[in-house]
């Protein structure tokens, strides 16, 4: 039997892969296996909930310990719910922004602007096709007032230093006429996380 599973987010996998690498290589091995989920449930995240589930429940016997690679994400408690009754656990937190970000950073960019538009590294990446195809706007560009009518900024949560993920970010905020900010996160409570998940492995 392995030791530690994490089910994830689509949405984290780069990370997630990057930082149980660097574990392995510091420790000559992470005992973690990584799977993710399709990062466009975060457009449906009321689907989130039981695709968690049906992959926990497809791992058990397999694994001494399942982890949720989610914060709630949007779905209202339904995900603790699964977890409770499935009996594993998530990251902390709302989101995956203030796992980023930290919990008090990200409240201070909230009380800031409440009409905040976040992305991440990954949301930077694939703002055409989670975003704008995600969200019809493509095909129907007046849902693009429907859906942003209320924001006035976007902030990038950054994870790696790359100019040209700062294009495309500033490109994204013009895109729907928000004011751009970047703030730099690095991996955040991300790195905490796996350890201590690495620590349940050891």
């Amino acid at each position: 039997m392995s030791k530690v599973l994490v089910v994830a987010c689509g949405a984290l996998a780069k990370e997630l892969r990057y930082l149980i690498s660097a574990l392995e290589n510091n420790s000559g091995g992470s005992g973690i296996d990584l799977e993710c989920l399709p990062a466009k449930l975060h457009n449906r995240p009321e689907l989130i909930p039981e695709a968690v589930r049906d992959r926990v429940r497809a791992a058990r016997g397999r694994y001494q310990t399942i982890l949720v690679g989610y914060a709630d994400c949007g779905t209202g408690g339904l995900l603790d719910k699964v977890c409770q009754e499935e009996g594993v656990e998530r990251l902390p937190g709302p989101h995956c922004y203030e796992l980023y970000a930290g919990a008090e950073a990200f409240a201070q960019l909230q009380e800031e602007e409440l009409g905040t538009l976040y992305l991440t590294d990954y949301l930077v990446r694939h703002f055409e096709r989670l975003i704008l195809e995600g969200l019809g706007i493509l095909d129907h560009p007046e849902l693009q007032d429907v859906y942003f009518k209320n924001y006035t900024r976007l902030v990038y949560l950054s994870q790696e230093h790359d100019p040209e993920l700062d294009r495309l970010a500033r490109q994204a905020a013009d895109r729907l006429g928000l004011r751009f900010e970047k703030v730099v996160t690095g991996y955040g409570g991300l790195v905490d996380a796996l350890v201590e998940i690495r620590e349940r492995a050891a």
